[in-house]
């Protein structure tokens, strides 16, 4: 097949590129036009718009689709977060069809893997029967320190019911994981092996509980009816505080990261060498209103990965879309984009010999993107699963 330009991803793209692709999705060529032409490839199907391959999701929470649109806008995390605890309840078959639609979703808008956060075992069934390969992260969350034991041991009984599907245990945010409870994860998943996940300085009263202890998180516990009387802040943010606490062995993905700064970056660089950070623009404007400083991120030259967080927090699950919005705030280039959203996310989710870039003997997906404007995505733009 050949498009009017080919996305080989690991090389620069081809213009009337050509991909040979077996009837089992796997890559047996790639050529440049004029190779394809001396060649003489026969029975070319040729495309008009971008060949790319197939999209990884490193962030999502499935178990929330039922939430779709029933989540107010723009109320911070900590009240987005109150709604959720207060709306989250549902029939099961009302999740159920939830969640199979969201797969569904995400498998027509070109998506081949998401790390998928969850709970509880409800997104077991959907995922054993998907198209998209899955890897769980079972959430580890409780901030009182004297339940660490009793917590950790709840999760490995979750991640253990999740067999054969790939899961590993992970805390779900600063604000919500004792000291004690990290260090038990970072003893059950901190190998080199393992890849990890946390949501990381999603609101600015992230940083400011853990500085001062100040911030609207302090109302959040009181909702909750914890006593936090026992914290103490440290004068310093978030990353900061909890970087030192999670293994530096295995592969970590710091998602949101809309209030990171210069200092962060530069502690993060020294503390952890196998950082992921992973940005969900469109989750950031329905929370916070506010994308993440993105330039600070390049200048630094981390590796960044997509995700759409969930449809509590989204209008849509759709890579394209995320970086649509990305592109549209904060003018980045296709290529640069397409990098974050295949190759850099399938290496964090360890699938890189097989998905993220068109190269002989991987099954990487091929999707092919119409109605781009030159280099840019528009409302126009859309994206159609050819293998």
């Amino acid at each position: 097949m050949s498009a009017s330009w080919v996305y080989p991803i690991h090389t620069p793209p081809l213009k009337n590129g050509v991909i040979a692709v077996s009837a089992d999705g796997t890559i047996t060529g790639i050529y440049s036009a004029r190779e394809a032409e001396e060649l003489q490839i026969k029975d070319i199907i040729n495309y008009t718009g971008a060949l790319i391959p197939g999209l990884i999701n490193t962030h999502c929470h499935l178990e929330l689709s039922h939430l779709l649109g029933k989540i107010a806008e723009h109320t911070g995390l900590p009240g987005f977060v109150q709604q959720v605890i207060q709306q989250r309840a549902a029939s099961p078959e009302e999740i159920d069809a939830a969640m199979a639609a969201a797969d569904a979703a995400m498998y027509a808008n070109g998506i081949v893997a998401v790390g998928d956060i969850s709970n509880q075992l409800v997104s077991k069934a959907v995922k054993l029967q998907s198209k998209i390969y899955y890897h769980t992260f079972v959430e580890a969350m409780g901030f009182n320190p004297e339940r660490a034991a009793e917590i950790i041991e709840r999760a490995k009984e979750t991640r253990n019911a999740f067999t054969p599907l790939k899961a590993t245990i992970v805390p779900h945010a600063p604000y919500s994981v004792s000291e004690g409870l990290f260090k038990e994860i970072s003893g059950t998943s901190g190998a080199a092996e393992d890849i990890i996940s946390i949501h990381n300085q999603e609101t600015p009263d992230e940083n400011a509980f853990f500085e001062h202890k100040t911030g609207h998180f302090l109302k959040l516990y009181e909702f909750l009816g914890l006593d936090i009387s026992f914290f103490k802040a440290g004068g310093k943010t978030s990353l900061q505080t909890y970087l030192p606490l999670l293994s530096p062995q295995a592969k970590t993905l710091l998602v949101h990261n809309t209030f990171t700064n210069a200092a962060d970056l530069e502690f993060a660089a020294a503390a952890h060498p196998n950082l992921y950070w992973c940005l969900c623009p469109n989750a950031n404007l329905y929370i916070e209103n506010r994308l993440p400083d993105v330039e600070l991120l390049m200048a630094a030259q981390v590796k960044i990965t997509l995700g759409t967080d969930s449809l509590a927090s989204n209008h849509q699950l759709s890579i394209l879309d995320e970086m649509r919005v990305l592109q549209s705030e904060k003018g980045l280039s296709f290529e640069e984009l397409l990098l974050w959203a295949t190759l850099n996310g399938a290496e964090f989710l360890g699938k890189n010999a097989e998905l993220g870039s068109f190269e002989k003997g991987k099954k990487p997906g091929v999707n092919l993107i119409e109605n781009l404007d030159g280099d840019l995505i528009t409302s126009k733009t859309g994206i159609r699963r050819l293998v």
